[in-house]
């Protein structure tokens, strides 16, 4: 699933110290994890729900109409937010992006019926541990993360297309070439967007609306790169029941 483009507008007034555009740049970033933090917790408790309940699993998977909808439903989600943000209000982003990681947990089920426990608890130590990492990188790095973030851009729009071939074609090859390119594009994904975000915060609208729906699309935006990345690592450490 393609991220969501970041608003490009970054104004720092004159009268803030360095000092107090660090404090609030740290206030925002540990807001949007806190969003993104819920967010998975979200979708991983509904996911886990829902594969211990046949009669949903059943409903879910055994109708492909339902599970295409559903997916549907999440690109809408996502859409939505990224087109909207700045007419919407932040309540509506909040519960918008809260509906897209509970619809997620929904069809992300699969995963805890088809692969180990042991397996599962890896690849997300593995997939957070990686995220952590990057993503402080992106945040303390002085280096223009533009062109890095540029290419994997590019390298994502490569892989949906690799994705899609290979939906009717199932070529192994290609399969494990899409997934060592998943993992690294999202890798280069994380730092580049935890930089995008950390400089889209508008110094001295904390507390506002405009404030909340910067973080939410903040969230949404790292939220969609671990799980992504996830998916991907999955692939590789995942052992099936």
């Amino acid at each position: 699933m393609q991220i969501p483009e970041l608003p490009q507008e970054e104004t720092v007034s004159r009268q803030f110290t360095e000092e107090q555009i660090k404090i609030e740049q740290a206030n925002f970033m540990s807001r949007v994890y806190a969003w993104m933090s819920g967010a998975l917790l979200l979708t991983g408790s509904i996911a886990y729900g829902v594969s211990i309940t046949p009669e949903i699993v059943e409903f879910i998977f055994g109708n492909r109409i339902v599970f295409y909808a559903l997916l549907f439903a999440e690109i809408l989600c996502v859409g939505f937010i990224a087109a909207r943000i700045n007419k919407i209000s932040a309540d509506t982003a909040i519960i918008m992006f809260m509906g897209y990681a509970a619809l997620n947990g929904l069809t992300l089920s699969v995963i805890f019926l088809v692969f180990t426990s042991a397996s599962l608890t890896t690849t997300f130590a593995v997939t957070a541990g990686t995220f952590g990492v990057m993503s402080i990188y992106g945040y303390y790095t002085k280096t223009d993360l533009t062109t890095i973030g540029n290419l994997a851009f590019m390298g994502l729009i490569g892989l949906i297309i690799a994705s899609v071939v290979n939906f009717f074609f199932q070529n192994e090859m290609l399969y494990w070439i899409t997934t060592y390119a998943g993992v690294l594009i999202f890798v280069a994904l994380i730092a580049y967007d935890t930089q995008k975000i950390k400089n889209m915060n508008i110094i001295g609208n904390e507390g506002t609306d405009e404030d909340k729906k910067e973080s939410i699309l903040g969230a949404l935006t790292l939220y969609l790169d671990f799980i992504n990345l996830f998916l991907y690592l999955l692939r590789l450490f995942g052992r099936r029941k």
